[in-house]
C-alpha cells in the first residue's frame, strides 16, 4: 500500500520561505489526485493546494501567489513552496491522496503524521 510521509516543516519569520516535501513509498504517477491540506489548532482541516496528474493546480485564496504545488513523477514526490509566509500560516501540514466528488476535493486516507510549520517573530 501506498504510504506518503512529510518533511520540511520547521520555524520561520514573516516573510521567510519553506518547502515542503511529501514522500510517496510507491509510484506517484497512479495517484491522480493530490494535495497539501492544513490543520491549525482548533480548527478543520483545510486544503490549501491541489494538484492532478495531468497538471491542474488549485490553491485556496489565502494562499495564491504564495504557495507552490508540484510533482515529481521520477522522485515519486509531491512538494510545496511556500514563500512570504504569514502567521495565520501556522499549521500542522500534512500530504493527502484525494479524490473528486463532482467539483470538489476530499481526502482519500487517514491522516499522516503531518509536518509542523510554525511563522513567528
Amino acid at each position: 500500500q501506498v504510504q506518503l510521509v512529510e518533511s520540511g516543516g520547521g520555524l520561520v519569520q514573516p516573510g521567510g520561505s519553506l518547502r515542503l516535501t511529501c514522500a510517496v513509498s510507491g509510484d506517484i504517477f497512479g495517484l491522480t489526485y493530490m494535495g497539501w491540506y492544513r490543520q491549525a489548532p482548533g480548527k478543520q482541516h483545510e486544503l490549501v493546494a491541489a494538484n492532478t496528474q495531468s497538471g491542474i493546480t488549485r490553491y485556496a485564496d489565502s494562499v495564491k501567489g504564495r504557495f507552490t504545488i508540484s510533482r515529481d513523477n521520477a522522485k515519486n514526490t509531491l512538494d510545496l513552496q511556500m514563500n512570504n509566509l504569514k502567521p495565520e500560516d501556522t499549521a500542522l501540514y500534512y500530504c493527502m491522496e484525494m479524490r473528486k466528488n463532482n467539483s470538489e476535493y476530499e481526502p482519500l486516507r487517514s491522516w499522516g503524521q503531518g509536518t509542523q510549520v510554525t511563522v513567528s517573530s
